[in-house]
């Protein structure tokens, strides 16, 4: 009896023919994106600066960092480099690295940019809004004073996200808000401290609730005069924010 031919070892092109072979290598489905080490730090990062649980001044340490989110300094440097470019971070080759000051000379040009797109979404959603939008406004409102009540400042804060971003949508311009998140970056690092400092919340509410009104009405006009109103409050509330802490603001 003859025995079995030995078994060939596949290498090479030839392994790649085999069923199944490869599988580990096939492309990500379109539509997945893989989130990087140095952009997941970055995004922490840049949500504690911007609801100033890291504050102007503080010192960033690369290998304390490191340390903390168990990498290594590459991602670090890769997240602190992006938080340069927005404006959040700074970097002194002979002192090491701090969270920016808020730069006062920026946040008029913010406001204009969000009086602009902001003027035109709620222009839109005032001119267009049903029941059934102004019913979303009216519990985005409930929640805020909720917050308010109970002295949380990061969810009133998101609250009066969801409010701005509610309108964009309403009006129709869902991705709009992407683009202002960018351009008022510093002003929502000053509106953080001035909630608290100048007992904001309760203007804001009551700012948020002559807009809804409008809206509701569709009184496009009264509206879009509110909403300037609202925008522009920031601009008194960081200079005696500056007064009060001048290490914070450049």
């Amino acid at each position: 009896m003859n025995s079995a031919p030995p078994k060939r070892r596949v290498t090479g092109s030839a392994a790649a023919t085999r069923p199944g072979a490869g599988r580990a290598a096939m492309p990500r489905p379109a539509g997945v994106v893989r989130t990087t080490a140095a952009t997941a730090i970055y995004r922490e990062l840049h949500a504690a600066i911007v609801s100033m649980q890291l504050r102007p001044g503080n010192a960033l340490n690369e290998k304390a960092l490191a340390e903390k989110f168990g990498v290594s300094r590459t991602p670090i440097r890769e997240a602190l480099i992006r938080l340069v470019e927005d404006g959040l971070v700074n970097i002194y080759p002979q002192s090491g690295t701090f969270v920016a000051p808020i730069p006062t000379s920026l946040i008029p040009e913010a406001v204009v940019i969000r009086q602009a797109l902001e003027g035109a979404t709620v222009e839109k959603a005032a001119g267009c809004a049903t029941a059934d939008d102004v019913a979303r406004l009216d519990e985005i409102l409930a929640r805020q004073r909720f917050l308010a009540d109970r002295e949380n400042l990061d969810g009133f804060h998101e609250a009066d996200e969801a409010f701005h971003e509610a309108i964009a949508e309403i009006a129709g311009y869902p991705g709009l808000w992407s683009y202002l998140k960018p351009a008022k970056v510093q002003i929502d690092r000053a509106r953080r401290m001035s909630l608290p400092a100048l007992g904001r919340g309760e203007h804001v509410i009551s700012e948020h609730v002559t807009i809804r009104d409008a809206i509701a009405a569709h009184d496009v006009k009264a509206a879009c005069d509110a909403m300037r109103i609202h925008l522009s409050a920031v601009i008194p509330d960081v200079e005696q924010l500056r007064e009060s802490y001048p290490d914070c603001f450049v």
